[in-house]
């Protein structure tokens, strides 16, 4: 891998964050622009090390840090989740930092097409299930 094609695929992890980052930020939700984008950036270097080794030893599974990064990603998640009497909030955005993460990962494979795919997919869900999720409270 030279080192243009790594920071492409750096920066296209980046971006996809910064994408993800900014409708958490502008809607005033846990988890923002510079969460998003570090957690993206930050799985999509775990994923390119692995690459590089891989070019230089054989022998190695590059699916064994992806897998890392999903359970390391978890444990970040789970910091932005607090309870409240009987109400929980911030799953939603532990979610989307989990899926900023998976973006981060597919975006180091140099899957450029599915990086935005995916991207926009989060973004659909973000701001459009919110309206429903509010309607089916209300019927409560």
């Amino acid at each position: 891998m030279t080192v243009t094609d790594f920071t492409i695929r750096l920066f296209a992890a980046a971006l996809a964050g910064l994408a993800i980052g900014f409708e958490r930020q502008w809607r005033n939700k846990t988890g923002g622009l510079k969460t998003n984008m570090l957690v993206a950036s930050g799985a999509a270097i775990f994923v390119l090390l692995s690459f590089l080794i891989k070019q230089e030893e054989k022998a190695v599974d590059v699916t064994r840090i992806i897998a890392q990064v999903i359970t390391g990603v978890g444990f970040l998640g789970a910091g932005v989740i607090f309870r409240e009497g009987v109400n929980v909030h911030g799953l939603g955005s532990a979610a989307t930092i989990w899926c900023s993460a998976a973006i981060g990962c597919i975006a180091a494979t140099g899957l450029y097409k599915e990086t935005a795919i995916c991207t926009v997919l989060i973004l659909i869900i973000n701001l459009s299930i919110d309206p429903l999720d509010k309607w089916l409270k209300k019927r409560r």
